[in-house]
This record gives C-alpha cells, sequence and structure tokens, in this order.
C-alpha cells in the first residue's frame, strides 16, 4: 500500500478538498470550487456519473444505458485545480485525514462524503437474495435482463404454473421510484407485449405494486397521490397500501395482508439506506445510516469532515427527519458547502444551509404525470410534458440530451422502442434452480 500525499497531487501549498462520489451533490460541489483556492480530488468507484431518475427507463428498455451516464472527467475538462481518480474508498481515518482506497492511502485537509443511497431490504437477506434492487446502470440491465428472458420462457413452457409466475410483475414501494416502474410495465403490457411476443396475452401479464404506507407518493400532495393511484388502476396495475414484504423465495412472494403472488419478478423500490466507507464513529451516524450534519453540513464530532446527498440526515424542526433523497436537496448542499468552504478556509463566518423545494414530479407512463410545485397541484399531460422538460434539461452533456430527446420522440410515436436486449448481466437459470432448491 502506498500514499498519494498532498504534494503528489499539486505543488502549491493550496488545501486539498478530498470529494468521496461523483453523483449530483460531489459533481455540483466540485463544479462550484472551479476557481477557489483549493485543490480538489474527486473519487468514485465508477468513471461516470449516472442520472438516476431515468435508471427505470434503461430497467424497462426506453432507453440505452449509455445516454443516462456521462464521463466525470468529460465534466471537468479545463478545471486546473480537480482531479479524478477512479477508486473505492475502503476507509476513513480521521485521526491522520487520510482515507484509505483500492489505489494507495490519500491525504485531505477537508474531507465530503457523497457517496449517496443503497437499497434498504430491511435485514432480511432472503429478500435481498431474490429481489431485484435498481441504484445504478448495472442493476437496470439485470432487471432488463431478467423480464426480457422470463418472458422468453413464457412463450414456450408448458407449465401453467411456472407461466403465471413468470409473466407476474411486483414492484414493491410506492415512491416515485416504484410508480414510474409500475407505470412503464403497465404500459410494456398494453403497448409492446403483443407485438413481440406473439402467443402471449397481455391478459395473462399482471403488475402488482405493494406500498407500506396508505397512500402512493407519500412525499408528495394528497392531490398527487390520489390521481397517481388513479392512473394506475386505469392501466390495470394491483395496489396495496398499507402492505409489508414478509418474504420472497423466489417464487412465492408474501404479504402482511394475508396475499401470497407467485412471481419471478419482484422489483424492490422500497427503501435506501446511506452508503459509505467505514471509519466513522456510531455517534455520527442516525437511523437509515446516514451521517448527522449540522447546519453547514458538517458531521457530527468533526471539523473538517462534511457529508452531503443521501447519506447526510440535516435534522431540524421543519425536517425531522432530514433533507429529502433527491437530487435537488442534493445539487443545493453541493453549492452551498462550496461556498462555506471557501469562507471557512478564507476565516470567514459561513452560512446556514436552507433547502429550497422547487417541486416535485411523478409520471405514471405515456400521457400521465403528476406535479407539486409549491401551491401549485396538477396531472396529466401538462405535467408530463413538464416532467420530460425537467428531466432533458438536468441531464449532463449536450449529446445525452439529445439522444434522450430523440429516443423519447420515436418511442413516443411508434409506441415501441429497440433497446430490449438481452445482455449477460443477469443469469436467470442460476436464480430459478436457487429458488428450487429453497
Amino acid at each position: 500500500m502506498f500514499t498519494i500525499s498532498s504534494q503528489d497531487q499539486s505543488q502549491s501549498s493550496k488545501p486539498k478538498v478530498v470529494v468521496i462520489g461523483g453523483g449530483f451533490g460531489g459533481l455540483q460541489l466540485a463544479q462550484r470550487l472551479k476557481n477557489a483556492p483549493v485543490n480538489v480530488l474527486l473519487l468514485d468507484k465508477h468513471n461516470y456519473h449516472t442520472f438516476q431518475p431515468l435508471l427505470y427507463q434503461v430497467a424497462m428498455g426506453a432507453l440505452e444505458a449509455d445516454s443516462i451516464g456521462f464521463p466525470i472527467r468529460r465534466i471537468f475538462t479545463g478545471h486546473d485545480n480537480l482531479t479524478f481518480n477512479m477508486a473505492e474508498v475502503q476507509k476513513i481515518n480521521p485521526e491522520s485525514n487520510t482515507v484509505t482506497t483500492n489505489i494507495g492511502i490519500i491525504h485531505y485537509d477537508y474531507l465530503v462524503i457523497a457517496t449517496g443511497s443503497n437499497t434498504n431490504f430491511f435485514g432480511n437477506e432472503q429478500i435481498a437474495h431474490f429481489a431485484m434492487p435498481m441504484k445504478n446502470i448495472p442493476e437496470a440491465l439485470n432487471i432488463r435482463s431478467l423480464m426480457l428472458q422470463n418472458l422468453e420462457t413464457a412463450l414456450f413452457t408448458s407449465d401453467m404454473r411456472e407461466k403465471f409466475a413468470l409473466m407476474t410483475f411486483v414492484v414493491v414501494g410506492g415512491g416515485p421510484t416504484g410508480v414510474e416502474l409500475s407505470g412503464a410495465l403497465a404500459e410494456m403490457r398494453h403497448l409492446i407485449l403483443m407485438k413481440d411476443y406473439h402467443g402471449l396475452s397481455k391478459h395473462d401479464m399482471r403488475v402488482y405494486l405493494v406500498e407500506g404506507k396508505d397512500r402512493l407518493l407519500a412525499s408528495m400532495s394528497p392531490q398527487a397521490s390520489a390521481k397517481a393511484k388513479e392512473f394506475l388502476n386505469k392501466a390495470g396495475v394491483s395496489i396495496y397500501n398499507s402492505a409489508h414484504v414478509e418474504s420472497y423465495d423466489g417464487f412465492y412472494l408474501k404479504i402482511d395482508n394475508g396475499k401470497t403472488i407467485k412471481t419471478r419478478n419482484v422489483l424492490w423500490a422500497a427503501g435506501v439506506k446511506g452508503e459509505m466507507p467505514d471509519g466513522l464513529p456510531a455517534e455520527a451516524i442516525t437511523k437509515g445510516n446516514r451521517l448527522y450534519v449540522d447546519e453547514i453540513n458538517r458531521v457530527k464530532g468533526y471539523e473538517n469532515i462534511f457529508a452531503i446527498g443521501d447519506v447526510s440526515a440535516m435534522i431540524t424542526g421543519e425536517l425531522p427527519n432530514g433533507l429529502p433523497g433527491v437530487a435537488p436537496a442534493a445539487i443545493q448542499q453541493g453549492a452551498a458547502l462550496a461556498e462555506n468552504l471557501v469562507h471557512i478556509i478564507k476565516g470567514e463566518a459561513t452560512k446556514p444551509f436552507k433547502y429550497v423545494d422547487k417541486g416535485t414530479l411523478a409520471t405514471i407512463g405515456r400521457n400521465k404525470a403528476v406535479a407539486d410545485i409549491g401551491k401549485l397541484h396538477f396531472q396529466g399531460f401538462f405535467a408530463w410534458l413538464l416532467w420530460g422538460l425537467v428531466h432533458i434539461f438536468s441531464l449532463i452533456g449536450f449529446g445525452n440530451k439529445g439522444v434522450v430527446l430523440l429516443r423519447w420522440a420515436i418511442n413516443y410515436f411508434t409506441k415501441n422502442s429497440d433497446n430490449r436486449l438481452v445482455v449477460s448481466y443477469f443469469n436467470v437459470e442460476t436464480r430459478m434452480m436457487e429458488a428450487e432448491a429453497k
């Protein structure tokens, strides 16, 4: 193991800011420090940024995986004070102001943890093994491969019980991701299934949505929740509210409302937890495996360690559960922390972070979405159009914006897509054998 010192990174005496994570918050922070009197080192285990709000469209075959990813190095072309290394951080060492990574030990003067979140299976190892999460591009491609391979198998199986399970899809979690996945599956059943899979009937494909709370989209307005449920019901999605998954063995999914569903397809969107390296004490960590931070995003107990985005928990009277786990919150935290780091370095007073909720959008399928913008609540085509525009403008890279816009236009007018390729990311046969063995 070798050490990468601050002198190795730069010959200047500028403070060194190490940012762990190239998500929305980490990128915003690094970009805002472009002309600051610091040297920035950004670390991420991938060499690309993922636009997570559109992962479900990769999973459903509506978009190519490359269209929602963008090389991190390209983002910082021309940033003289920024370096990027593709590395996995294994441990934070606060006592020595270093982080241990798979490429060596790296020194920092200021450390920013922007590692985001991962899927939370709430300690159920069986569900974690058999259900399909969707927090990154490889996992989205796994879902696509599982779904398409199961439909291919359903074409020729003579076991009607197995065919039923192969064509039954259960989405667990009624937040934006779960609602969008359910809507996309329902749309596929109505518009694509019988075109591509002659011999399969849309009446044999079932879509269920299981949500633990008493309404969908609980973080949005009651109007948005009710309309989302109405849209999904009309699309043929069976919804169970105030229901929790008890177990899933790869074939039988049991819910605490007494329902048992035979399915080979369980897509898990029911919860997240902060993802962070080892090294920080338990007293700095709160519910959801998140880091306690103060009003300037500084981690509890430290002067030079900060956290932003989904891995942070800024608990206030207005936000007793912390900031919402959405991209705008992470972006605003990144921008505010960049400003405060400069103030700290210059010995100036810092500014408390104040989250500004600019609104929430969720799409339920073709021409259907819900929107909460301040006191305005609206649904339908206009909300769907606004959702599309916001996501196009939020994508990084002109090429990605153009590719996604063109792909959406083609898909809209043809009511089809060309991205339903079965790739070797997921072995369905192995999973079935494991399920049978259970």
